[in-house]
């Protein structure tokens, strides 16, 4: 009996650091509507200087961390590392892509889904069959979000950034299947390809000559807190915690970026987000809650 007391004890322990490092990573994560709005440069721009800092900070922490094996872990990286380096990258394009071109409430509560989304690209493609909670609230947040879209129809312009919102949710459920098929590898080296891939694609387009001093120091902070330390955070997290509840935790975001914008910035959520948003949000926690109670607890080994 001591003995499963024991291995208990040190499992729940390990749940609440998991816990506490994806959370970590939702508010991280959560500043992007606030960066992008207070940065004055183009989105082109924006995605270059934040890719280059981004993976910088991301591949530092990597070379820190494996000391003498970086090179090794990085000449192995195969089809699992290059697709997370596409999704991760194409999510962040599109991710700042819709705040950019979009309310933050609107592309948040679009984003909002990603659990839900996830559930089934991970049905599909690795078989895992999502629980009837997960089904019911799906269906609950697809309704949220039906309303939130009826609500700004033909209000013009908002529409691009809603498809990039959408984008961004297929690509990190794609992620986060990604992930959690390769758990045993590495992804920070991914993280940090991701980034610069980001600043490969976005060159081309980037008035990078053209950006005052003000906005190149919100860039750095931009890439190494919001983007690098909420990477970081999120790939150590993720092993410690079952992988429905690192998906369902990164959803955190949602309110706080909204958040972060209407108290600092003044964007108030049009009405029909406000009503949409709260019924996904309203089915987004109520499955956190569920999901967190269910696997919070290991089974105890009787001896």
């Amino acid at each position: 009996m001591g003995w499963g007391f024991a291995v208990t004890l040190a499992e729940q322990k390990q749940y609440r650091v998991g816990v506490i490092y994806v959370a970590l990573s939702a508010l991280a994560w959560s500043l992007s509507g606030v960066f992008v709005r207070l940065i004055h440069a183009d989105l082109m721009t924006i995605l270059f200087y934040r890719g280059i800092v981004s993976g910088l900070g991301v591949m530092l922490l990597f070379v820190y961390i494996e000391r003498g094996r970086a090179w090794s872990v990085v000449r192995a990286m195969r089809g699992p590392s290059l697709a997370a380096t596409v999704l991760s990258a194409a999510s962040m394009i599109s991710g700042i892509g819709a705040i950019y071109y979009a309310s933050v409430a609107d592309a948040m509560v679009i984003y909002a889904t990603v659990p839900f989304v996830t559930a089934g690209v991970a049905y599909l493609f690795i078989g895992e069959r999502p629980s009837a909670t997960t089904l019911g609230a799906s269906l609950l947040a697809l309704v949220g979000v039906v309303v939130m879209l009826g609500g700004s129809a033909g209000a013009g312009g908002g529409w691009l950034g809603k498809g990039l919102a959408a984008a961004m949710t297929m690509t990190v459920a794609g992620l986060v299947v990604v992930m959690r098929k390769h758990r045993n590898i590495s992804m920070l080296p991914a993280m940090a390809a991701s980034a610069w891939l980001c600043s490969l694609v976005s060159v081309w387009f980037a008035s990078a000559g053209a950006i005052s001093g003000t906005d190149i120091l919100l860039i750095i902070a931009f890439g190494l807190i919001q983007n690098a330390l909420g990477l970081s955070l999120y790939t150590f997290g993720s092993r410690l915690i079952p992988a429905a509840d690192a998906s369902l935790l990164t959803a955190l975001e949602v309110p706080l970026t909204a958040l972060w914008v209407w108290v600092f910035l003044g964007e108030t959520p049009a009405q029909a987000t406000l009503l949409g948003g709260g019924v996904v949000l309203v089915a987004l926690f109520g499955h956190i809650v569920l999901e967190i109670r269910r696997n919070r607890a290991p089974a105890t080994v009787e001896v």
